[in-house]
């Protein structure tokens, strides 16, 4: 199983079983933003915090918000190109979501920009807290684009 798929998988069911569990207290730490090569402040992993970063009206808000807003690109949905675009974020102490990447494109320039567009038009999120202090977390998640 690759990074990846590891990735897509661990967010599914996070999403799916989205109950507080207990995590460990430890955090992995990026330390280089890749889009500004900036130093980060310590940033965690969605599975490495006491609460996890939370969209507005939950896994179904999130899916209702991505269903609503993706809009095909023409020119994919005219030659019937499909695919999933794997991205990560950063959801900051204060909801807002930033430092949007690919980790993974569809292969298809148009589809990844979409996927980029919907993201960056997330609303604030509920942010992720390790103890009772919000910090920033990391998220993944996957953007598909099917006919």
């Amino acid at each position: 199983m690759n990074l990846i798929q590891y990735f897509f998988i661990s967010f599914v069911l996070l999403c799916i079983a989205a109950g507080n569990r207990a995590s460990a207290q430890v955090s992995r730490v990026s330390t280089v933003n890749p889009m500004t090569g900036a130093p980060y402040e310590k940033i965690y992993d969605y599975d490495y915090v006491d609460e996890k970063p939370q969209f507005p009206g939950g896994n179904c808000g999130l899916l209702n918000f991505i269903s609503e807003t993706r809009e095909y690109p023409y020119e994919a949905y005219q030659n019937k190109v499909e695919g999933r675009v794997f991205c990560t974020f950063v959801v900051n102490p204060d909801g807002s979501v930033g430092s949007i990447s690919i980790v993974r494109g569809a292969g298809n320039d148009q589809l990844n920009r979409e996927a980029l567009r919907v993201i960056s038009m997330m609303p604030k999120w509920k942010a992720g807290k390790m103890g009772h202090k919000p910090v920033p977390v990391r998220c993944y998640l996957p953007i598909a684009f099917h006919l």
